[in-house]
């Protein structure tokens, strides 16, 4: 191949190139990059009267009691539901995995989720949840015990907000690891029937490891999800009660409209973005020596 071509073939990459570059640039890589200049000033409400005052802004928001309760309560909210919603999304993919009649329209309603958005989700969890009229409470009240207030109670806050995104999300986990499914070889559970394995072997022996590269996918996208969850909280909690359930993207908005502190709340969004990006990291570092590629 001479230089000429080699050059031509190179124009030709950065042109077909060129409208993805020009999107992540103006919509990705300006407003990080601007989000994290914005953190070394102090501004009025509108982003303007910029003082510089270094990574002190940074250092507060690292050091900060309401951060750190913010991060506290974003981690408890993790833990609620991503191993949830993986094991959920695992049992259903498994169960419409079966050759039955009429599975399809089983798949099609384990799926639909994935099209429902956070105002209906939360709409529906609010009638479900109600103290008054919620099916739920009246549920209780026919067995005879007392209602609960679910998105008033600081025990049941967070819990009711972990529902309302794990039903939300398993319409995506379904969806992927059915995917997974799909390409599994049938003559290994052809020769494991054979040899006499039960239905759980041959899921623990066969199913989880090669399931496990579509697992970690699925892990890694809830447990971002998860620390980006802003819209259940808005509409159902505000962040309460009692801060139970102020996540901490919901943190950096207070700080940004409420607060009217642009500068320390995008101070506040960079450190998420690093936190995110050092769990991610460890856990593909630790995940990854238990996935299996091969097939």
């Amino acid at each position: 191949m001479g230089p000429r071509r080699r050059l031509r073939e190179r124009g030709l990459a950065l042109a077909l190139l060129l409208p993805s570059i020009a999107v992540f640039g103006t919509f990705v890589f300006y407003p990080f990059v601007r989000t994290f200049w914005l953190g070394f000033f102090e501004t009025d409400p509108f982003g303007g009267n910029e003082r510089w005052v270094g990574f002190s802004q940074y250092t507060d928001t690292i050091t900060s009691a309401s951060f750190r309760n913010s991060l506290w309560v974003t981690l408890k909210f993790t833990l609620l539901t991503v191993p949830v919603g993986l094991a959920l999304g695992i049992g259903l993919a498994l169960l419409a995995h079966q050759r039955l009649r009429g599975v399809t329209i089983y798949r099609t309603i384990f799926s639909s989720t994935v099209a429902t958005s956070v105002a209906v989700a939360s709409l529906m969890f609010v009638s479900l949840l109600s103290p008054s009229v919620g099916l739920i409470n009246q549920t209780l009240k026919w067995l005879g015990r007392d209602a609960i207030f679910f998105l008033q109670s600081p025990g049941w806050a967070l819990v009711s907000i972990s529902a309302v995104t794990v039903w939300q999300n398993l319409g995506i986990i379904f969806i992927v690891v059915s995917a997974g499914l799909q390409s599994l070889p049938d003559d290994l559970y052809e020769s494991a029937r054979l040899d006499g394995a039960s239905a759980w072997s041959q899921f623990v022996e066969i199913t989880l490891p090669l399931l496990s590269p579509t697992l970690l996918f699925g892990f890694v996208v809830l447990t971002i999800t998860s620390f980006q969850t802003f819209g259940q909280v808005d509409l159902l909690t505000n962040g309460g009660p009692l801060e139970a359930t102020n996540l901490i993207v919901f943190s950096i908005f207070e700080t940004a409209f409420r607060d009217f502190d642009p500068g320390r709340a995008a101070a506040q969004a960079v450190v998420l973005f690093f936190i995110l990006l050092a769990l991610t990291l460890v856990q593909f570092k630790v995940l990854e020596r238990r996935v299996f590629y091969g097939r």
